[in-house]
């Protein structure tokens, strides 16, 4: 599992032109899932990105998670997350979940983190989406869990 997370003051996302999902500051999540994660994997991602401090303190310090901040959370999955980049110059894909397993996995990594953020949204799996975001610092991570 590979979590892209970025710092923003602002994220959408948009399907057929309609926002389905937006916060103000906060971290916006783009979420790959690969065939081996589990529910264990999930949690586990789940408290990394609910825990992990990279909002600033009164010292200007990465002292700060997301909760800490009154924070927004968008989640968006993003297959491509998973690719596998390592030879050629085009991306495979078949290291990233089937999509019914990642659907699947995604649902349950959403229902996780609301069940410890309310202040979280997601965009639709599956859907073509735009997002749009201002990337606070800029400030980017990728977290793995395996």
């Amino acid at each position: 599992m590979r979590v892209l997370i970025q710092r923003v003051t602002t994220a959408a996302v948009a399907v057929e032109g309609a926002v389905v999902g937006n916060i103000d500051q906060g971290l916006l999540a783009l979420v790959g899932l690969e065939p081996a994660d589990t529910l264990q994997t999930l949690t586990k991602m789940a408290n990394k990105l609910l825990a992990y401090r990279v909002f600033n303190d009164a010292d200007g310090k990465m002292n700060l998670n997301v909760q800490e901040i009154n924070g927004g959370l968008l989640l968006v999955s993003q297959f491509t997350l998973a690719a596998d980049t390592d030879k050629g110059l085009r991306p495979g894909f078949s290291s990233a979940a089937p999509p019914q397993q990642a659907q699947h996995l995604f649902n349950e990594f959403v229902a996780l983190v609301r069940t410890r953020w309310a202040h979280t949204q997601t965009g639709i799996f599956g859907a073509d989406m735009q997002v749009s975001l201002i990337n606070d610092g800029p400030v980017t991570f990728l977290l793995q869990m395996k």
